[in-house]
């Protein structure tokens, strides 16, 4: 946990308290916030001042999307400085260009204030030149009055607590786990992970029964309970026999006190858990945020308050609670390091709500940590995708992989189109439409495959020393916009095209979207919104560049990160191959696809002896034809199999496109490594 010097203004004083009192202290403060205002958590500073400018903050305030792109200078200004970057690579530069700028129409509406009439009249050439310039700042409220000494021994003391109940359990600890967002994507990973630790003795993993409604007439034909809906999953995700009498479904609600359980099941678990990981969240990017509020600070705080209340039991086995956050709670930090433990609030915003209530909901784990002593670790994962090695995500169809399935869409459209050259017309303009990407060539994505993420999660359970500390479950070999648009085009064949943020917001989308409107396509027109809303702003230049090393260096992970280009190919693949672009939804077809494939992979690099990532598109095309029909995505007969291997074996390299070095790849692939 960072201090308030580490992070913004000067420690206040504050009075010692005895632990008695500091124990009552926290058992009235432990409860979760009833006030959903960023006022609670944020405080906007006076300039001039430097003193508190009291009354509400709006939300939309703390978000960038309120503090550009009002002005058609402005507008100008941005995209010249997008280009200058790609033309001079450096970014202190351009940022320093338009400080000038800014300052030269700052002292012109000055000077017109002077000549032709005082404050109004500045104040209406500053609107004019749009000059940007706020009488105010934002920080946020700090979580302790103790000084750094203060917060460093109640840490020490936490993570010596948390040794000893380690120690009490024996030379080889069993851990029974409390998990919420069982269900979710990175829940999903924890299972199958979990289901293979030694160390894990129970899982209890806590969900709400779930409605199954009629495809056609969206009519509720069954509901449910935890217990099926956890045995279903469990099969879907191949965890059978021994394995699956590990985990046990429950009841429960994150947003209710208690995280909803019934009180049986409450006075149970304080005799048993040993850990209560919390990954349970929003995870929308356009989401308002009263439903982000809820999902992720409420939440966030029924789960700690779950936690404490398990640790003041006496005798209670409890260890620590692992709180799942994300890296980019540092918000929008241009040409600068997003440190693992000091957390500001940033100069340029938030992209989102998602954003701003996980750095609420952190700032609300440190209340804990500090103020009411809850040994906590706070793991803060970037941008997840599906597994390193095959792609896998379980089905999962948002973030990174709603623009691949967009594009694969797209091209299929013009492919289907016939012989009508209206028809053909239409496809080809609607593809060309949808094939824009937001993006700076210079912009980079932190992507981090789930099974690093898990692992991170899982080796967090048993090192004490990461209580009170933030670890970024990130990677640092991040993936530019360049890089996404060319492996897609090398995958998918679309001929994706990069544009530029601020010209896409303001110019491009409204035109895009009005045009696939009049041609009756609504939906596409409403994703390719949502499109420009998340990577208009992920994929701009000047994005944060996370810190990493706490996951090394505390939770012992590999100090090689997975290849995140290697990763971002194989999730193009298995959205092609595996959720055919997002239209294969149904959960059982998708864990049946998803398990043929991860063979088929591990058969292909099993015979070939190299990683399937490595291999150009169309020779992998063929390897997984020799294992899969790709007509209907069933494993092939092992004599039909063997044959087509055999078949493909016996021509020249050269005609079965297999690359043997580095003067045998293509061009594109031999960048590509030169880049790594």
């Amino acid at each position: 946990m960072a201090t308030r010097k580490a992070r913004a203004g000067a420690v206040r004083p504050a009075r010692r308290a005895s632990r008695s009192a500091a124990g009552r202290a926290a058992a009235r403060g432990a409860r979760p916030p009833s006030d959903i205002s960023p006022s609670r958590y944020i405080a906007r500073i006076s300039r001039l001042t430097g003193r508190e400018i009291p009354g509400e903050i709006d939300p939309d305030e703390l978000l960038v999307h309120a503090h550009r792109d009002h002005h058609p200078l402005e507008v100008a200004a941005q995209f010249a400085a997008s280009r200058i970057l790609q033309l001079t690579k450096k970014e202190d530069l351009v940022h320093q260009g338009l400080r000038a700028i800014n300052l030269v129409g700052s002292t012109a509406a000055r000077a017109a204030g002077a000549v032709f009439g005082g404050d109004a009249v500045e104040r209406r050439a500053r609107k004019l030149l749009g000059v940007v310039g706020r009488d105010h700042y934002f920080q946020f409220r700090e979580p302790t009055h103790l000084d750094e000494g203060e917060v460093r021994g109640r840490i020490e003391r936490l993570q010596a607590e948390a040794a000893a109940a380690l120690r009490a359990r024996g030379r080889n600890p069993r851990l029974r786990v409390l998990l919420t967002g069982a269900t979710g994507f990175l829940g999903k990973e924890i299972l199958v992970q979990a289901a293979d630790d030694r160390r894990i003795e129970e899982v209890v993993a806590v969900v709400r029964p779930e409605s199954v409604r009629d495809p056609k007439t969206k009519e509720v034909v069954k509901v449910l309970s935890p217990a099926e809906r956890g045995e279903l999953l469990l099969k879907r995700l191949g965890i059978r026999g021994a394995r699956a009498r590990r985990f046990r479904f429950v009841a429960g609600d994150i947003e209710r006190a208690d995280l909803g359980l019934a009180p049986e099941e409450v006075a149970r678990l304080r005799e048993t858990l040993t850990h209560v990981i919390h990954c349970a969240a929003s995870v929308s990017f356009d989401d308002t945020y009263e439903n982000s509020f809820r999902a992720n600070v409420t939440g966030c705080a029924n789960a700690l308050c779950f936690s404490l209340a398990l640790q003041q039991v006496p005798g209670s086995p409890f260890v620590h609670h692992v709180a799942i956050e994300t890296s980019y709670i540092h918000g929008r930090k241009k040409a600068s390091m997003a440190q693992e433990n000091a957390l500001a609030f940033p100069r340029h915003f938030y992209n989102n709500f998602y954003e701003l209530t996980k750095a609420m909901a952190s700032l609300e784990t440190d209340r804990f940590l500090v103020d009411m002593g809850l040994r906590v670790v706070q793991l803060l994962p970037s941008i997840v995708i599906g597994q390193s090695r095959n792609g896998n995500n379980r089905g999962d169809t948002k973030v990174v992989n709603a623009p691949i399935n967009a594009f694969g869409r797209a091209k299929e459209a013009v492919a289907s189109a016939g012989s009508d050259p209206i028809a053909r017309a239409r496809a080809r303009a609607i593809g060309f439409v949808a094939s824009g990407f937001p993006g700076d060539p210079t912009a980079q994505l932190n992507l981090v495959p789930v099974d690093r993420v898990v692992q991170g999660i899982l080796s967090a359970l048993t090192v004490s020393a990461a209580i009170g500390t933030r670890i970024h479950l990130a990677t640092d070999n991040r993936i530019r916009s360049e890089d996404i648009v060319r492996i897609t085009r090398e995958e998918l064949g679309v001929n994706v095209r990069l544009s530029d943020p601020t010209l896409y917001r303001n110019v491009t989308l409204p035109i895009v979207t009005t045009v696939l409107e009049k041609l009756k396509e609504p939906k596409l027109a409403s994703a390719l919104g949502k499109l420009g809303t998340i990577f208009g702003s992920y994929g701009e230049w000047g994005q944060p560049i996370h810190d990493v090393g706490n996951d090394v260096r505390l939770l012992g992970l590999p100090i090689r990160r997975p290849d995140t280009r290697h990763a971002f190919r194989m999730l193009c693949r298995h959205n092609r191959y595996v959720q055919e672009y997002g239209r294969v939804r149904d959960a059982d077809e998708v864990a049946r696809r998803e398990n043929l494939w991860a063979q088929a992979i591990e058969s292909i690099e099993f015979r070939t002896g190299r990683e399937v990532a490595s291999m150009a598109a169309d020779e992998f095309r063929e390897h997984l034809a020799a294992e899969v029909d790709l007509a209907t995505f069933r494993a092939r007969s092992r004599p039909r199999a063997q044959k087509l291997r055999a078949e493909r074996d016996s021509l020249p390299r050269s005609a079965r496109g297999v690359q043997g070095g580095a003067a045998q790849r293509p061009p594109a692939q031999r960048g590509e490594r030169n880049r790594q």
